[in-house]
């Protein structure tokens, strides 16, 4: 199985449970590549089994970059993803996401959103105590057989 990632990270969050989300699936056997969106082009983008979408909502909208990218994918007829959102909201942006991806013909397996705390975010140190629990039910969700 292959895994692409495409993220955006404004403080470390993304970045950091990017990682994370990484190695989850390499420990079950998954390859995977990830890229920020300015790396790749939306366009040529890499055959895998299941896209994963990372984003930040920054003034109540999906961070302008990974909009973009999302609104500029071809060929994704099919494809299967799952989305992550961190906000510092009470209620989360996943909707957004997943409408932009909906519209390109894509398959959700899972979407997990993370209200970012906001003393210490700037140091990349406000996930929520259990974010590690909650990405690894991510990983289950998104594995498909």
């Amino acid at each position: 199985m292959k895994c692409v990632i495409i993220y955006w990270s404004r403080y470390g969050h993304g970045k950091k449970m990017v990682g994370y989300l990484t190695e989850k699936l390499e420990e079950e056997g998954v390859e995977t590549e990830s890229f920020k969106p300015d790396e790749i082009d939306p366009k040529e983008i890499p055959e895998a089994d299941v896209y994963v979408f990372s984003s930040p909502t920054e003034a109540f909208r999906i961070k302008k970059d990974m909009r973009k990218f999302m609104k500029k994918l071809e060929k994704m007829d099919d494809r299967k993803y799952g989305i992550i959102n961190t906000h510092g909201m009470k209620r989360n942006w996943l909707k957004n996401m997943d409408k932009i991806l909906k519209k390109k013909g894509m398959e959700k397996l899972a979407a997990i959103d993370f209200q970012i705390v906001k003393e210490g975010a700037e140091e990349g140190k406000a996930l929520p105590k259990d974010w590690k629990d909650r990405l690894d039910i991510f990983v289950k969700d998104i594995m498909i057989t």
